[in-house]
């Protein structure tokens, strides 16, 4: 596998992109700009810009 470098414009870029997107998931912008969902999760958390969103629901009702 080969790793890919990219510019810290196309970074920011893509995480302004994210965050213009509130009710999109990563991995949904991710494919959409063809960089690999963990990549862009990265780019987000370095950003401080990380929010929780997306499908994941908290588990109530556990005994």
């Amino acid at each position: 596998m080969v790793m890919k470098h990219y510019p810290p414009e196309s970074k920011a870029e893509t995480v302004a992109l994210y965050q213009s997107r509130p009710g999109a998931a990563i991995r949904s912008v991710a494919a959409d700009l063809g960089v690999n969902p963990e990549t862009l999760r990265n780019w987000v958390r370095a950003a401080g810009a990380s929010q929780p969103r997306g499908r994941r629901t908290p588990v109530t009702g556990l005994v």
